[in-house]
């Protein structure tokens, strides 16, 4: 047995069991929480596609690959992975940057899409942001501080 094992230790990034997430389900307000980021996250896989293949692709089209990231971490959203909700949450910033850069630099059809990045990508953080404190506060509570 390692270190806190065994003893009732409590890891920093804890993934829910399923207990928890049976538990989480019932509360509504981190499902709704959870609904949008999912949600968020979709709609930025497949406004990235769409953007990059079809509407106003640039180049030979290699871009549509950044979407990789937010593909790989709607598993670890669905399953409720604190883990992926903390680094989804810093990714996004990626995202607003593009669509900050690009909504000022080129003209067209490519600003009403880097506007509605930099939206989804805002919404998609402040719902991982209230997922994670949310989550830490019930730890914290389950685990008897204030």
């Amino acid at each position: 047995i390692g270190q806190g094992e065994g003893q009732g230790h409590r890891p920093m990034m804890p993934n829910m069991s399923a207990l928890e997430v049976a538990v989480n389900a019932a509360d509504p307000l981190l499902e709704r929480v959870r609904a949008l980021a999912v949600g968020c996250l979709l709609a930025l896989i497949l406004l990235g596609l769409a953007w990059e293949l079809w509407l106003a692709p640039t180049g030979n089209r290699t871009w549509a690959l950044k979407v990789l990231p937010l593909a790989g971490a709607l598993a670890g959203l669905l399953k409720h992975r604190m883990y992926t909700y903390r680094w989804v949450s810093l990714l996004v910033w990626l995202y607003v940057a593009e669509g900050a850069v690009r909504a000022t630099s080129e003209r067209g059809i490519v600003v009403p899409l880097a506007l509605a990045e930099i939206v989804l990508s805002l919404m998609l953080f402040a719902a991982c942001a209230v997922h994670v404190r949310w989550r830490l506060r019930q730890a914290r509570h389950a685990g008897g501080s204030t």
